[in-house]
């Protein structure tokens, strides 16, 4: 398992320049995406100088490698008073891996304040079993494809004896999961802590797709990731993950993915468009 902080660290080369290492206890078919756009976020903060981020929308352009270092490049768009626009490519030797525009906003702005999204109504973190008491309660051994999943206690809300058998349209295409980060579960620095919600708005949209349909042919990368970081919350360790995918088609599957903490405040919500591709090998 890897430490979300010091696996998305940065290093500072000149003005808004830096390099960072990737870790493969972050990898999905290649480092997964959420936590690739990590880097900008981080790269972004270090750039602005500001309390903490707002947003982010990136388009991913390129499998990066673990075995080389990435560039990260920030420029500022627009420096207000209030709220910075950034700017953050990356690049791996000559190759664009991607494109990313971050908003960071000073601390006490003045604001509005209501919350219309409630938690999807099911058993609290404490109440579900882990994935591994899942699986051993069946005699299933437990194994892990991807070592991204390490990186988590995780408690499904759902959970199938008979998941690989399952047909094609027998669930929704949704995925709902609560999760927490080890062996750190929370971050003091804010654009460290909204990495936290980054990651996990990327990762529910393959899940939620992948639940209606059962086939072993495609797989479907994100395209491109947007996150609202709506509020960031150090205290929250739990995280509350709903992906729902509502289309797929002409090759493309959308998703959109909200996370709530668990006294049921919506932290972080976003899109992801996902392309299919063959399973090959």
């Amino acid at each position: 398992m890897g430490d979300l902080a010091t696996d998305t660290a940065i290093a500072a080369c000149a003005d808004g320049r830096f390099t960072a290492n990737l870790s493969r206890d972050w990898e999905i078919w290649g480092p997964q995406g959420g936590y690739l756009a990590s880097f900008a976020l981080r790269a972004a903060g270090a750039h602005c100088g500001l309390a903490r981020p707002a947003s982010i929308v990136g388009h991913f352009l390129g499998v990066a490698s673990f075995d080389a270092p990435i560039d990260i490049t920030c420029t500022t768009l627009r420096a207000a008073r209030a709220a910075h626009s950034v700017r953050v490519s990356i690049t791996q030797g000559d190759r664009a891996i991607s494109e990313a525009m971050v908003w960071g906003i000073v601390a006490d702005l003045p604001a509005l304040a209501h919350h219309d999204a409630p938690r999807p109504d099911t058993p609290s973190c404490q109440e579900l079993p882990t994935i591994e008491e899942r699986l051993a309660a069946i005699g299933a051994d437990v194994e892990t494809r991807f070592a991204f999943w390490e990186n988590f206690e995780q408690r499904p809300v759902a959970f199938s004896e008979t998941w690989m058998e399952r047909a094609t349209g027998a669930y929704p295409p949704e995925w709902m999961q609560w999760l927490r980060y080890t062996p750190t579960a929370a971050y003091a620095d804010p654009w460290i802590d909204a990495c936290r919600l980054l990651v996990l708005v990327d990762v529910g949209s393959w899940p939620a797709a992948s639940s209606y349909h059962n086939q072993a042919e495609l797989y479907a990368p994100s395209i491109d990731l947007a996150c609202e970081l709506h509020r960031i919350r150090s205290d929250a360790e739990w995280l509350f993950v709903h992906a729902h995918s509502a289309c797929a088609a002409d090759g493309l599957v959308a998703s959109h993915q909200r996370v709530w903490a668990d006294d049921g405040t919506l932290l972080a919500s976003g899109t992801s468009q996902l392309l299919c591709r063959p399973v090959r090998g």
